[in-house]
């Protein structure tokens, strides 16, 4: 007897586990629950702290990948010879707050930041 994805309506295979075309896990989704998480994934509370932190020197847009911020920030800081140095460190700041907040979850790669 033929099984069908309760998602897409496409046939399964015999004692399938996930639908090949939709992705939906079918019989047992706790054994998908131990899934190994991805090894580059960047820490929301790491990328938090260098913002707040070193915001003005736009860190933690370097950490995540922001490569254009990030040297804007820096920018900023270096040559006005860090006179407008308060600029940049409340950018940091609100950003660092938004990452810990979780307003701001991925990198410039789109992979979700871990806790």
């Amino acid at each position: 007897m033929a099984k069908y994805c309760s998602n897409c309506g496409s046939e399964l295979k015999e004692n399938a586990d996930i639908c090949l075309k939709c992705g939906k896990i079918i019989n047992n989704p706790s054994a998908f629950q131990g899934a190994p998480k991805d090894p580059n994934a960047k820490s929301k509370v790491v990328a938090g702290i260098l913002g707040i932190l070193l915001g003005s020197l736009g860190v933690h847009n370097f950490y995540l990948g922001y490569t254009s911020k990030a040297i804007a920030q820096l920018l900023i800081s270096v040559l006005s010879c860090f006179i407008l140095s308060p600029i940049s460190a409340i950018w940091g700041l609100i950003e660092g707050v938004m990452i810990l907040a979780g307003n701001i979850d991925v990198d410039a790669e789109g992979r979700k930041l871990v806790d």
